[in-house]
């Protein structure tokens, strides 16, 4: 009750200062022939959401297996899928090989596999590795950002287009965040310690040619999350949930539209919109913000609609099905779900045995379903809905950071060694 009625004083401090949500709040999804595949970190959605269709929700190590190859090296990037090809990232030799790979949909066969030139190997924690940004692509080009290493465009048939390097990354985790693809340029931002040849920054870059079209320079100094582009109705606006913040940006010009602060240190999740809202999701034990975008300056006083201390995650991003926002707390395997409008509890459940740091994969949500893999390969299918119903627990008998693809009714996953289509 206490909870239900700090949510209301909130709304009603925030209807009085005139700060209402932006009537039509939306994720810039993909569209066109993109929108049937799954060609970029969660998908065409952007928020792990999938159209209903002939998707299994039972498998194990060896059904119903479509087929399943070894991958060189090893990786945490997730797959993404275009037309006949799924494109994975791989590293090998202690992040001193990086190569972006691609493998027939049908067979699982290595179409081709493209080196990126390197330099030096960075320092990396080891469950985020030395390619664990996911790519995407337009049909055109794929793009892979490898930290020190830069930003690579590959065509289609795997000839590196253009190659952006960059300085050394002094990130104490080493980098991680996803490229994101919008109108005709790629955004990244890379933020930590600064060194003398490569500040913190956000950025655009030319998708055709790799120039730079604007970059900001950042103050934050360690973050590992992947930008959203959204659209308030009004404007577009570029956001990035990091350390201390979460900061919005003018996706033409690069220049702060807003911020808000109340982030903790460490930050990984990509924030979800709904409701007319944008939830960030801060590290281990921080808030979760439910923030009205479409301000101007810092609107850390006047448009957070709700926030929460309990049940966020610290490497998994969230996902909204229907009315509810669902967020695995990683740190003790909990299932927290919210009215995503509100921030109302609705229901508190554990997700298999406490872990610590036991969920890295980010959930998907089809056919009324939603899946949670932990870092053991077990997924947690879980019935969307106001009550906590745990249908069944499918394992894939392998270490599982990387999030799956989901296209024509099957699942792409990846493993610690291995790419498989379940069917």
């Amino acid at each position: 009750m206490r909870r239900i009625a700090l949510t209301l004083a909130m709304s009603a401090a925030l209807l009085a200062t005139g700060s209402s949500a932006p009537a039509d709040v939306r994720m810039v999804d993909v569209s066109g022939q993109g929108a049937r595949f799954w060609p970029r970190w969660r998908g065409p959605s952007g928020q792990g959401l999938v159209a209903n269709g002939p998707y299994v929700d039972r498998w194990s190590a060896t059904t119903p297996i479509k087929w399943k190859v070894k991958l060189p090296g090893q990786a945490n990037s997730s797959p993404i899928v275009w037309d006949n090809r799924v494109f994975v990232t791989t590293a090998q030799d202690g992040g001193r090989r990086l190569s972006v790979m691609a493998v027939d949909r049908a067979t699982g066969a290595t179409a081709w596999a493209t080196p990126v030139p390197t330099s030096s190997a960075e320092w990396v924690h080891a469950k985020n590795g030395y390619a664990s940004a996911t790519p995407a692509t337009d049909g055109e080009r794929v793009y892979a950002s490898f930290g020190r290493h830069g930003l690579v465009a590959v065509d289609m048939n795997g000839t590196i287009v253009w190659h952006r390097k960059f300085g050394a990354i002094n990130n104490y985790h080493g980098p991680a965040g996803s490229p994101i693809l919008y109108k005709d340029r790629v955004f990244l931002y890379q933020d930590h310690d600064g060194s003398s040849d490569q500040r913190a920054f956000v950025a655009a870059f030319d998708a055709r040619t790799g120039r730079t079209l604007w970059e900001t320079p950042r103050i934050e100094t360690v973050g590992w999350g992947t930008p959203i582009v959204i659209s308030t109705g009004v404007r577009d606006e570029l956001v990035v949930s990091s350390q201390r913040r979460v900061v919005a940006y003018d996706p033409d010009t690069g220049r702060e539209l807003w911020t808000v602060r109340g982030m903790t240190f460490e930050v990984i999740p990509t924030p979800v919109v709904g409701h007319g809202l944008v939830f960030a999701s801060s590290g281990r034990a921080g808030p979760t913000l439910a923030i009205r975008p479409g301000g101007s300056g810092d609107v850390t006083a006047t448009h957070v609609a709700w926030s929460a201390a309990r049940g966020s995650p610290f490497v998994p991003s969230g996902i909204i099905v229907g009315d509810l926002l669902y967020l695995v707390n990683d740190m003790q395997s909990i299932l927290t779900v919210y009215e995503a409008a509100t921030g109302a509890l609705v229901y508190q459940d554990r997700l298999g045995v406490a872990m610590r740091e036991g969920f890295s994969a980010s959930p998907v949500a089809v056919n009324g379903k939603v899946f949670f893999t932990n870092d053991d390969g077990q997924t947690f299918v879980v019935q969307a809905g106001r009550e906590f119903k745990l249908l069944h627990v499918n394992e894939l008998g392998a270490r599982t950071l990387a999030s799956p693809a989901l296209v024509d009714g099957v699942w792409y996953w990846r493993t610690e060694s291995d790419l498989m289509a379940l069917r």
